[in-house]
Parts: C-alpha cells; structure tokens; sequence
C-alpha cells in the first residue's frame, strides 16, 4: 500500500506561520504570520464568512509550505474542495502531496457520521501530524451547556494540543454554543478575529475586527475589509474603514 504523505513526520515550523500571497494583501495587513503552539478563534454568526476566511487562511499557509488539517462540519469533503475551486484556490495538487488533508464529518459525499463532538475530532491521529488544524464549526460540535468542570477540561484539552507543536484554528457561532466557553475560549486564545457585516450604500460590507493578536511578525490593522469574488479569491477592500 502506497503511504499517505499527510501521514509522514514533518518538523514543525517554529518561527509561525505564513500565509501571505501574492493576489492580495491580507498577510501584510494581518500580522505576516500565524503564531505556532496558538489557538486562533473566529467568531461569527450565519453568513458572517467564517468558513471563507479560513479556505483564504488555509490555502495561504499551504501555499507557503504549511502542512494543515481541514475538519469541516457543513460541507462534504468534495463540497469544501469544489467551494475552494470555485473562489480560484486550487488545492488538489496540496492534498496529492500531503500539504493538506480535508475532513468532513459527511464522508466524501454525504455518508454522515453520527455521534461526532469535538472530543472525538481531537483524538484524530491526523492531528498529531500537523502544523495548523481548522476546525469549522467547532461550535457546532460542542455541548449547549456545560459546567465549570466541563469548561476546564475542554480548554485543558486544547491547550495540550497546542502546547505539543501545533496551532488549533476554531470557528465559532456564538448562538451555537455555551456562552460561558465562547468567553473562556476568547479570553485564552492568541488570536481572535469577530467578523462583521454592514449594510452600506445598498451593498453589504464585510470587516475582519482583529480583537486580538499576539506574536505578530508585523503590522495588524484593527479592521480589515474583505469581499470574495469568483475566480478572483479573496479581496481586500481598500475602501473599508481600517
């Protein structure tokens, strides 16, 4: 049987992790790089582009040679790839040579998987191989509610993750789940995004808010404005208020 290359040891990237490209500007106005051994956090409601700003993130970090894990909970595994095609991220070729690997707890085409949380994504041994895992949703996997004890455990349980090498990237919808963990998740991550829109003019303006960012390996603006279109990726909107 021929090996997975996902699947091979690789040496962590120690100094984070870029994912700047050359069809936009995002990694100049966001820092240069992700910072390794670090839970990022993307928060938004329904439409609020979660899921678009993490294929921009993923693609860009596998395009600078950055192995990433993709565990989706709202697409099929075929769904996330045509959805990344369709924006011009063509990321066969990263899959076939192991830079990154896409899992959907729909299968391959719609073959649901029950009884899927969060605990059981985790002890994935793909995980353990590496440099940056996404997650979207994560808060889709998480119980509505849950104890002090509970929200210690989930926390202590991330953390170990990142504390043996790698970077976990949650995308949230804060009406999904416990609002106490949404506040503990926020408050322990290095890196937290909340992602806005806006009706402006007749035309919905979109904003990534950078409440936090430690580590950061270059300027950060407060506020960056992003739009997607076809074939074309991701955007960033000049016009938007930084």
């Amino acid at each position: 049987m021929k090996e997975d290359p996902f699947l091979t040891a690789h040496k962590p990237i120690e100094d984070g992790f870029p994912f700047d490209l050359e069809t936009d500007s995002l990694g100049d106005s966001m820092g240069l790089r992700l910072p390794n051994r670090s839970l990022y956090v993307l928060q938004g409601g329904v439409g609020g582009g979660k899921s678009l700003i993490s294929q921009r993130l993923a693609y860009g970090m596998v395009e600078n040679g950055v192995k990433v894990l993709v565990i989706t909970t709202e697409l099929t595994t075929r769904g996330w790839i045509e959805q990344m095609e369709s924006i011009g991220y063509g990321i066969t070729d990263a899959i076939r040579e192991g830079q990154l690997m896409v899992f959907s707890r729909f299968g391959t085409i719609a073959e649901a998987i029950p009884d899927v949380g969060l605990n059981e994504l985790l002890e994935s041994e793909a995980i353990a191989l590496a440099d940056v895992v996404i997650i979207d949703a994560a808060s889709s996997l998480m119980p509505d509610s849950l104890d002090e004890s509970q929200r210690f455990t989930m926390m202590q349980r991330l953390r170990s993750i990142c504390a043996d090498g790698r970077s976990l990237m949650l995308c949230v919808d804060p009406d999904e789940m416990d609002h106490k963990m949404m506040h503990t998740l926020r408050a322990s991550a290095e890196i937290v995004l909340d992602l806005t829109t806006a009706m402006i003019g007749g035309e919905i303006k979109r904003n990534i808010v950078v409440t936090r960012f430690l580590r950061a390996a270059g300027p950060v603006q407060t506020s960056v404005g992003w739009r997607v279109e076809p074939s074309m990726g991701f955007i960033v909107d000049i016009t938007a208020v930084s």
